[in-house]
């Protein structure tokens, strides 16, 4: 446990277990000292503004979903996953594209379309070469911020360049091209400038046990201005005739590829509810 100037070995009382209510990485709590000399307990969890099941952290302010530039490829229905999730617990989402080193500007600009109206600050970044990692220092700086993404794409080597903590990397897989998983558990690390970033395992996706298919199209930033100006209220922005949705994205004003994403992930939560 940590605090403004010391660091606490510290042990949960049993009425946590007893509840379920468990401490997790990123929990604000209250210790007292504990029967054995240097043992503190953790006596109280104060509230949380939000927690993760998979990867299992609490109170995220700044979701940092990072996809790398090449090898691999980005996916982008993975990407707005990752997005989805931190709309739903109300963080806010920064991406990051590494190794641009390897990008094209055309490249580079593709991507900026794709989320250019979603309010999401897009910064591209090169562990590599250091290109982009001052400003995505003052981006992190003063806030709980959590690494997420798929192995391979350069968390750790991100997380080394923001605060020099010297986590492990990993090697791309030749036959697959993905990466291989080097982060076994989830850890907050702290740096000077203020950084304070939740290193989480890599993984192929989040649990979205708390996402349903009605409550997507408002984790979609972009489908906001156009709420109320459908045909029908309440408009899965789908099937439904006269959509100012479908119409935005056939103008241009919202990214096929955001909406293709969006398609399938409502028909993915619409199958899970019916098992």
């Amino acid at each position: 446990m940590e605090t403004s100037d010391l660091v606490y070995e510290c042990r949960a009382k049993g009425r946590f277990r007893i509840s379920g209510h468990t401490p997790m990485v990123g929990d604000e709590v209250v210790i007292q000292p504990g029967s054995r000399e240097g043992e503190e307990v953790i006596r109280e969890i104060l509230p949380r503004i939000n927690e993760f099941v998979r990867p299992p952290v609490a109170n995220v302010e700044v979701s940092i979903i990072v996809a790398a530039a090449a090898e691999p490829a980005p996916v982008f229905s993975f990407i707005d996953r990752l997005i989805v999730m931190a709309e739903k617990k109300d963080t806010e989402v920064l991406l990051v594209f590494n190794k641009c080193d390897l990008m094209e500007e055309a490249d580079r600009e593709r991507i900026r379309q794709i989320y250019r109206n979603t309010g999401y600050e897009v910064v591209f970044v090169s562990a590599l070469t250091g290109e982009g990692i001052d400003t995505l220092k003052s981006l992190a700086a003063h806030k709980k911020c959590m690494l997420a993404g798929a192995s391979g794409v350069g968390k750790s080597s991100i997380a080394n360049a923001l605060g020099e903590f010297r986590m492990e990397t990993g090697e791309i897989s030749r036959k697959t091209r993905r990466g291989r998983h080097t982060t076994r558990h989830v850890e907050l690390l702290s740096a000077d400038g203020g950084i304070r970033i939740f290193d989480t395992p890599g993984f192929t996706s989040y649990e979205m046990q708390d996402v349903t298919a009605e409550d997507l199209r408002l984790l979609y930033p972009e489908f906001e201005e156009y709420e109320g100006d459908c045909r029908f209220n309440g408009c899965m922005h789908l099937a439904e005739p006269d959509c100012a949705v479908k119409k935005a994205v056939e103008e241009g004003k919202i990214s096929a590829e955001r909406y293709d994403s969006y398609g399938k992930i409502y028909a993915e939560l619409k199958e899970r509810r019916s098992y």
